[in-house]
C-alpha cells in the first residue's frame, strides 16, 4: 500500500504533542461521556463492518470491538505513528482491529469489505472545508445500503461561554478549518453528501466547547465519492 503525500494535522495541532493526546482528551473533553453516548448510538452487532474514520490512537475502535467481538472494526488514520500505538494497544487487548494508513477521503477504498456503519470523531473540525466535504463522500460511498454514519465532534457552539471555551480549541486547530463546525454546518455537508435522514442527535457541553452526535443514513445506491 503506498503512504499518502498529503498533509495532515497532527493530534493536538502539532506532532510534538501527539504522546499527550489520550490524556488531554480525557481531560479537556469528558471523553468518556461523549463515547460512551456515540457507542450507544452506533450499536456495534456482530454482523456490523465498521470503518474508524481518522481512528487516531485506536480509543474508539478498541471500544467498538469490545462492545461486538464478533465485529469487524477497520481503523483509518494518516498518522503512521498514532496508526502503531494503536496497532499496539489492540494487540495487547487481545484485539483483532485492521489498522490502515489513509486520509478520510480515502475511506471509499474500502467500499469492497461491506462496511454497514462508518464512524469518525474529533476530526472534521480539523480539517479544511474541501477536505470536510471529500470526507463525507467518500463515507457515503463507502456504506452498503441502509449503513450508517456515526459523527461525534465538536458542532454548533451555541452561547457565549460555549464560544469562549471552544476558543481553546482555535487556537491549537485554527480558525478557518474550525470555525464552520462552530457554525454549525455538519448536517448540511451530511445532506450534500447524500446521507438522508440526517440529525443531531446529542449536545454534549465540555471544557473546551460542545460536542455534537450525529447520524445518517445511506439509503439507496452508493453516493458517488467527492
Amino acid at each position: 500500500m503506498s503512504e499518502p503525500t498529503k498533509s495532515f494535522t497532527p493530534a493536538l495541532g502539532r506532532a510534538a504533542l501527539t504522546p499527550l493526546y489520550d490524556s488531554a482528551i480525557a481531560l479537556l473533553t469528558r471523553e468518556q461521556r461523549w463515547r460512551g453516548a456515540l457507542l450507544d448510538q452506533i450499536s456495534p452487532r456482530a454482523s456490523d463492518v465498521i470503518l474508524d474514520v481518522g481512528c487516531g490512537a485506536g480509543t474508539f475502535a478498541l471500544m467498538l470491538k469490545q462492545a461486538a467481538p464478533d465485529a469487524t472494526v477497520i481503523g483509518l488514520d494518516p498518522d503512521p505513528d498514532v496508526l502503531a500505538r494503536a496497532a499496539k494497544r489492540a494487540r495487547h487487548a487481545g484485539l483483532a482491529i485492521d489498522f490502515e494508513q489513509g486520509f478520510a477521503r480515502d475511506a471509499a477504498r474500502f467500499a469492497d469489505r461491506g462496511v454497514t456503519k462508518v464512524v469518525s470523531s474529533l476530526v472534521f473540525h480539523q480539517v479544511p472545508m474541501d477536505e470536510k466535504r471529500a470526507a463525507l463522500g467518500a463515507m457515503r460511498a463507502v456504506l452498503e445500503p441502509k449503513g450508517e454514519a456515526h459523527i461525534a465532534d465538536y458542532g454548533l457552539q451555541r452561547t457565549q461561554l460555549i464560544r469562549l471555551l471552544f476558543s481553546q480549541v482555535q487556537m491549537l486547530d485554527g480558525k478557518d478549518n474550525t470555525m464552520p463546525n462552530a457554525e454549525g454546518i455538519l448536517t448540511r455537508l451530511m445532506a450534500e453528501a447524500g446521507f438522508a435522514k440526517v440529525v443531531e442527535t446529542e449536545v454534549i457541553a465540555t471544557p473546551t466547547g460542545s460536542i455534537s452526535l450525529y447520524r445518517g443514513k445511506a439509503l439507496g445506491n452508493r453516493g458517488v465519492q467527492a
